[in-house]
């Protein structure tokens, strides 16, 4: 596997495996929230097992991101999303034409989601009508419209080849509903992609005995006392990293890795997000930039 070349990796080794040979890599692939920053792209995390190549959310610049993991929109085996909040799958047209133009014979984009999510990609597809049809009239051999099969999911078993297994649970992100996280398995390693929510029992469900859980937070105690109500109303549906320190007490996982940052992590502030963590949960806890990665 090719590792991203950026951030601390942490190994985990199986019996009978190396370093050298991780079951599987996840790499945040942007760590930033809803507003832009220079230095984070949008909500996006990739994870490399088995050979499958999964992208679980697509915000901002999320394609330039997987350029600098070395991935690509032809490289996704299956887009996985938490929920529909723009910041998560702003770039989502982005990824259904690269990948189209990229690959010179029908290459169906697999996109998993919660219910709405067939609606959002049809309403993106009618978005790109005139810019599909410029395509198909310049080039001979693009002969059809951009191939797109979409499930949308709410509990269970999402997928299932390659060695790998993805497993969705509801979670609770409200007023914006319905939200999902996932479950990666793959050579008796898994990470939980929670997505945005506030602690819930899907999530604990999905957490328990998971090797690692890539988890959004907020600063809660900053925006409370922030004057502006409706950075304040953002404390209401989001965890804070005491939260999601919490949720991976409870589920016994090895490592916490945050991401998301809001508002954003400023270089030389890691120690501070760890310690709000530190007292709730006493396995290791990840903060890095984009691009960081953590091998299974």
């Amino acid at each position: 596997m090719v590792g991203s070349g950026h951030g601390p990796v942490r190994s985990l080794d199986a019996p009978g495996r190396t370093a050298m040979s991780p079951a599987m890599e996840i790499v945040l692939l942007g760590t930033g929230g809803p507003i832009p920053n220079p230095d984070r792209a949008g909500p996006a995390t990739l994870v490399r097992a088995g050979g499958v190549s999964l992208l679980v959310d697509c915000g901002r610049g999320v394609l330039m991101r997987a350029a600098a993991a070395a991935s690509s929109a032809a490289a996704f085996d299956a887009v996985l999303l938490t929920h529909l909040h723009s910041d998560h799958i702003t770039d989502l047209n982005d990824i259904i034409t690269t990948r189209w133009v990229t690959t010179f014979v029908p290459s169906p984009l697999r996109i998993f989601g919660p219910s709405g999510t067939a609606e959002v990609v049809a309403a993106i597809l009618t978005s790109l009508g005139r810019d599909i049809g410029y395509r198909i009239s310049h080039h001979a051999d693009l002969t059809y419209t951009p191939p797109v099969q979409v499930v949308e999911v709410g509990e269970g078993l999402v997928l299932d080849e390659g060695g790998v297994r993805v497993v969705a649970a509801p979670t609770d992100h409200r007023p914006v509903q319905p939200t999902v996280a996932y479950r990666i398995e793959h050579a008796g390693r898994s990470v939980v992609i929670a997505g945005d929510t506030v602690p819930c029992d899907g999530l604990d469900r999905l957490c328990q005995g998971a090797d690692a859980l890539v988890h959004t937070v907020i600063r809660a105690e900053v925006l409370a006392g922030l004057p502006i109500q409706r950075l304040q109303e953002v404390c209401d549906y989001h965890s804070s990293v005491a939260d999601a320190a919490r949720t991976a007490a409870r589920g016994g996982v090895g490592t916490l890795v945050l991401t998301h940052y809001v508002p954003s992590l400023v270089p030389g502030e890691e120690d501070l997000w760890r310690d709000l963590a530190r007292p709730h949960f006493d396995g290791d806890i990840q903060v890095g930039p984009d691009l960081h990665s953590l091998s299974l």
